[in-house]
């Protein structure tokens, strides 16, 4: 097959964009989008290249680095609200947009590093790079960028043919999605990964976010069992989250969500939605790892492990749950790490 040169090069020649991969990309061609443009988790090049055009007019000719710096700090405050350690986020966004490592950022780095901005993904990449839970961004041009591959995914389950999934008893169907995992103490270091996902982004660094399409198919994991979440889109912050409830009206609970599961609840008298998020992410996340770890678990832990996993599908609430999800989360992880701790598969 030809190698097909992403539509961008054509503005980087033409200096409008610029990033660590574009020279790669356009000049020596020694990376090419032939297996790049799909939806599949374990290619390599992510980002929207052929679903929009955008134009890489901001910031303007002419905008200083300390103007751009306000500009990236005011849009990063509209996405998470008012954070203590907003200005060291800024600074390292503006370390990734230095793309040729010349210690500055000049205007068609800040252009390419705009657009990637403006796509929630690549921030939440950004805010969880650093804990090793997203793919790490490897390089970009323009809005296009590279991440690492991650080479097993979804967490588990096989993607059945529609006749067959269709035709599959949902019983059944769970009991086939566990058959192709890892031995047990690897599924168990994986999950230690989500649950310290879901610790990280509760009360973080950057405030709380919420996990709105919690399942297995957003998950993978590396060659070492280090869990990774694949799809950053299905995050937001719980800023974004309330300011969203904030302009629903309702008449039922169905009518607050956001995504596919984060909900809150409808008030029947002023016939709007509260702002507060109705589950938390651990509370979804054990049950995305249920059947998961119950299934080769060892004989000897399985009962105290159901009991533990029961007890954290049950949270619900949030800000008000601190302890209780504290609790629950931290039993969880020395159980595990009771088991995991002297195996060579952890």
């Amino acid at each position: 097959n030809p190698k097909t040169i992403h539509p961008g090069c054509d503005k980087y020649k033409r200096g409008i964009i610029d990033g660590s991969a574009c020279v790669g990309l356009c000049d020596k061609e020694t990376l090419y989008m032939g297996r790049c443009l799909s939806t599949l988790p374990n290619n390599q090049l992510g980002g929207p290249a052929t679903q929009r055009s955008p134009v890489f007019d901001t910031p303007t000719r002419g905008t200083s680095v300390e103007k751009f710096r306000e500009m990236v700090h005011n849009h990063l405050k509209s996405k998470l609200g008012e954070q203590a350690n907003l200005a060291s986020l800024v600074t390292q966004i503006l370390s990734v947009a230095d793309g040729n490592r010349d210690g500055r950022v000049s205007l068609p780095e800040a252009r390419s590093m705009w657009a990637l901005l403006q796509m929630d993904e690549v921030l939440l990449g950004l805010l969880l790079q650093d804990r090793g839970h997203t793919p790490r961004l490897l390089g970009f041009c323009g809005d296009l960028y590279m991440t690492e591959r991650v080479h097993y995914g979804p967490l588990y389950g096989l993607p059945l043919p529609w006749p067959l999934s269709s035709w599959l008893p949902t019983g059944v169907q769970r009991t086939v999605d566990q058959w192709f995992t890892p031995s047990w103490p690897r599924k168990a270091k994986i999950s230690m990964g989500l649950l310290e996902l879901v610790e990280d982004i509760f009360h973080g660094t950057y405030g709380s976010f919420l996990i709105c399409d919690l399942n297995a198919a957003i998950f993978g994991y590396t060659d070492h069992y280090e869990l990774r979440l694949l799809n950053n889109k299905a995050v937001i912050s719980e800023e974004q989250f309330r300011e969203r409830m904030k302009t629903l009206k309702c008449q039922t609970d169905s009518d607050c969500a956001y995504g596919a599961d984060c909900l809150s609840s409808c008030d029947a008298a002023e016939r709007r939605c509260k702002e507060e998020p109705l589950k938390p992410n651990l509370a979804k996340a054990c049950g995305v790892l249920k059947d998961y770890l119950l299934r080769g678990a060892p004989s000897g832990l399985r009962e105290e492990l159901e009991r533990q996993l029961y007890a954290c599908m049950a949270l619900r609430g949030s800000a008000q749950m601190n302890m209780e999800h504290s609790l629950i989360l931290n039993n969880l992880k020395a159980l595990l790490w009771r088991q995991i701790s002297h195996t060579k598969d952890s």
